[in-house]
């Protein structure tokens, strides 16, 4: 199996990331499917609170690690890229490569697709769309209750479920570090597939959530207009997140001497 260049030195936060587009990183995953020996690819997409979480939190670092693509989801993460001298196109984000797959859908034809979301009305639509594009027995999913990374019985279930499916697309949209960490913890239960954790790509894809103005996506305000649409939640980790961000850029910065 080909597996995709990563010419990127030097690494940040002990990560490589991609030079792929997101078009680049879609095509990939569907031209080059996992095979028994290599097991599933972990697909993740670091933004500035996954960097603040890596710092603390062993299960995500090691399953970052596992990663077989990094694409900088987050701009400050793309930006410190650039400056540590990284061979990224651009910033890619989990939801720029979902849309790549949705966007054709006959090239899923021949995939099995599995997502993992949060909630039954992403479920009922994605099911609705996959009946509309020809794909309702290619594509399945599974909605598990909240705390699911705790309850061992209920992960290896959904690994089971994920295998049975024969899947080699799997989306996990619930979100960082419960993507990540079930993937790596169970990867000998799943299928040979690529394991996408892609946070609300989903749901971005399904038309359940709009994306910012195309303006507001190039200035790289998001954070600003999430902050406009959930100001509670969304200023408690964007505070928390970017002083997690710096102290890991601080440290990054020191291992260089």
């Amino acid at each position: 199996m080909t597996r995709p260049v990563h010419a990127c030195p030097p690494r940040i936060f002990g990560l490589t990331p991609s030079p792929l587009t997101a078009e680049a990183v879609a095509a990939h995953l569907l031209a080059h499917p996992r095979d028994a020996a290599s097991g599933p690819g972990l697909v993740v997409t670091p933004n500035i609170q996954h960097i603040a979480l890596l710092r603390h939190d062993p299960a995500l670092r090691e399953a970052y690690q596992q990663a077989e693509i990094v694409i900088c989801d987050g701009f400050p993460v793309y930006y410190y890229a650039r400056l540590r001298g990284c061979a990224v196109p651009g910033r890619v984000t989990g939801c720029d490569v979902v849309a790549a797959l949705f966007a054709a859908p006959e090239r899923l034809a021949h995939s099995r697709l599995f997502c993992v979301v949060d909630h039954p009305d992403t479920a009922a639509v994605l099911a609705a769309w996959a009946e509309r594009h020809g794909l309702a027995d290619r594509i399945a999913s599974a909605i598990p209750p909240f705390g699911f990374e705790r309850d061992g019985e209920y992960c290896r279930s959904l690994a089971k479920a994920i295998h049975d499916h024969g899947t080699t697309l799997l989306l996990m949209g619930v979100g960082a570090p419960r993507s990540e960490v079930f993937v790596a913890h169970h990867r000998h239960q799943l299928p040979p597939c690529w394991a996408l954790c892609i946070g609300q790509a989903i749901k971005i894809a399904l038309g359940l959530i709009p994306r910012p103005p195309q303006l507001v996506q190039r200035l790289n305000l998001e954070w600003l207009w999430r902050l406009g649409l959930e100001p509670g939640r969304m200023s408690r980790r964007y505070v928390g997140s970017t002083i997690g961000f710096l102290a890991a850029i601080l440290a990054d910065l020191r291992r260089l001497r």
